[in-house]
């Protein structure tokens, strides 16, 4: 009797390609360099063909893919499409020279424009980082050889009449509309896509000093991919020496976590009671001080007009108004320049003046008792583990172990939701590391019943902390959603903050081992409804609504605590 083949699944599938990703980067990162259309190059380019990842749209069609290409350009030095060469490097004190740091408007990572061939991105927040990186040039890369293969006549080095009238117009001293619109036209024919597509797509990317950036973003990726066929100039991505030797060695979160307790000795902190809070850089602050600093302004104190108002960029005024008198108050903020790219806030709440602060602390508590509250910017993927790790060790002076008083330690963040839409709430029970079987339960201060009410959707259970965003597909999410894992959302730090707070506070000992620990993230697409993907565009103003009750959730335990 002939036995059944049991067919692998497209999670199973799915799952390998993330791996063969993973273990092709770690192998060109030990290598030093490699060739996006040379053989490690194609075998990255095939993995994620195969993986078609829900971020990168119609990658695997022969169109090109345009959302994709939006959220790529956003996270990648402006340029990139022109360079032949792209060199990843540690901090290696470019930002002394006379070049301007290109920072990408979605990731805040220095680039150098080296000259007209050659662009150097600084890697100083760990592998996941690099990761990142080299998913979107591959993406970028795959896209590229699509446009080439539309324009290139066969069996030779000849290109379509799309493609020579595009090129006209790129390289035109005068532009007018006319002319613009049937370049389009011609943009339109070479990338499979309608009109309208490419309209909206140009009108995206414009920018008053670059009016044409869309369709020199075109013309730049199809021109080196053709060269590559034609003339058999190849491009190349090297890793600099004195990257691959700090790689892993947490010489920024070193550095960041030194100049963090210096602060906090210089301002006779260190034996507080210290609450640290990962999040971003306003919400804390606004939540402290704003509904008293800005009451004439915004009279009703239950709404949340008020902070929607201080996240629109036209209010600066209103921002600075809160940060003066969060200055005033007892705020340190800590601009960072250790490298790791992670500005922190210090609150010390015995320094809040009489009615400035939103939130009350019992009156018997002594000085020394009062909370100091600790913010940290997000971290980024691996980076998380080695910031806190670093951060949750003893200080040494004068031969002695000075350990900080830490009392609990609150992560809040985005995540993408595989049960719900964008705003909605996840309380995470457990963090389980994809690839591996590494799983960390924990007990979680917050829970679900802090956020009823709300009109907010409020899921409890695991998280899935993913290698990155962008390597995500329906059918492992699917997976993790119905299996007895029971994952409710995925991001990318999790399982690194708590791997570093529970070896400090269980097995190293320089925390106590009961310190209060709380997550809770809000959704920032569902990857698994099409058209609900990080590429489909930000939040806007609903992630203020779940910003703040977190943030409001959070503050009132850290106050609330101390009475009991």
């Amino acid at each position: 009797m002939a036995t059944k083949v049991k067919q692998t699944t497209r999670a199973q599938e799915s799952t390998n390609a993330i791996e063969r990703i993973y273990i092709t980067m770690r192998h060109l990162l030990n290598r030093g360099f490699y060739k996006p259309s040379g053989v490690s190059g194609n075998a990255l380019r095939s993995a994620l063909l195969l993986l078609r990842p829900e971020i990168y749209g119609s990658i695997a069609e022969e169109k090109v893919e345009l959302n994709g290409l939006i959220y790529v350009l956003e996270r990648l030095p402006k340029g990139i499409e022109e360079c032949r060469f792209i060199n990843l490097t540690s901090d290696e004190g470019f930002s002394k020279s006379h070049l301007k740091a290109i920072i990408p408007p979605k990731r805040r990572r220095n680039c150098y424009r080296i000259d007209e061939e050659q662009m150097n991105i600084e890697i100083t927040r760990g592998r996941s980082d690099i990761y990142d990186i080299l998913t979107h040039l591959t993406f970028l890369f795959i896209e590229s050889g699509k446009i080439s293969k539309r324009v290139l006549v066969e069996d030779g080095t000849a290109t379509i009449r799309d493609w020579d009238k595009l090129t006209d117009f790129v390289n035109a001293e005068e532009k007018n509309d006319a002319e613009r619109e049937i370049a389009m036209i011609h943009a339109a024919n070479i990338l499979g896509r309608t009109f309208d597509e490419v309209v909206e797509l140009h009108n995206a990317l414009k920018t008053s000093p670059e009016p044409d950036r869309f369709l020199n973003v075109i013309y730049w990726l199809g021109k080196l991919a053709i060269e590559e066929e034609t003339t058999g100039n190849k491009r190349t991505i090297t890793f600099s020496p004195l990257l691959r030797e700090r790689l892993g060695h947490h010489i920024h979160g070193e550095r960041w976590a030194a100049m963090i307790k210096q602060t906090l000795i210089k301002n006779k902190l260190l034996h507080r009671p210290i609450h640290i809070i990962s999040a971003n850089m306003h919400s804390v602050m606004n939540s402290l001080f704003a509904k008293k600093a800005l009451f004439k302004e915004f009279p009703d104190t239950k709404s949340l007009d008020i902070y929607e108002a201080l996240s629109s960029s036209g209010n600066k005024d209103l921002r600075k108004k809160v940060m003066d008198i969060g200055e005033k108050n007892g705020m340190i903020f800590i601009d960072d320049a250790s490298g790791a790219n992670i500005d922190v806030q210090i609150f010390d709440s015995a320094r809040f003046g009489k009615d400035t602060c939103c939130y009350s602390l019992s009156k018997d508590i002594p000085e020394e008792e009062k909370p100091v509250i600790f913010v940290m910017d997000y971290a980024f993927g691996e980076q998380a583990y080695e910031t806190i790790d670093e951060l949750l060790k003893p200080i040494e002076e004068k031969g002695q172990k000075k350990y900080l008083n830490v009392d609990s330690i609150s992560i809040m963040g985005k995540a993408g939701i595989l049960e719900g839409g964008k705003g909605d709430l996840m309380i995470p029970s457990a963090h389980i590391f994809e690839g591996t079987a590494d799983n960390y339960p924990f007990n979680n201060e917050l829970c679900a019943t802090d956020f009823e009410g709300h009109g907010l959707k409020v899921l409890e259970g695991t998280m899935v902390t993913v290698l990155g965003t962008s390597l995500q597909n329906k059918d492992i999410l699917r997976f993790f959603h119905e299996s007895t894992w029971n994952v409710i959302g995925l991001e990318m730090e999790g399982v690194h903050y708590q791997k570093a707070i529970q070896s400090a506070s269980k097995v190293r000992k320089s925390i106590k081992k009961d310190v209060k620990v709380r997550y809770a993230y809000y959704a920032s697409d569902n990857p698994l409804e099409t058209g609900s993907t990080l590429a489909s565009g930000g939040l806007g103003t609903t992630g203020v609504k779940p910003t703040y009750l977190i943030t409001d959730r959070i503050l009132k335990q850290i106050f609330n605590e101390q009475h009991g």
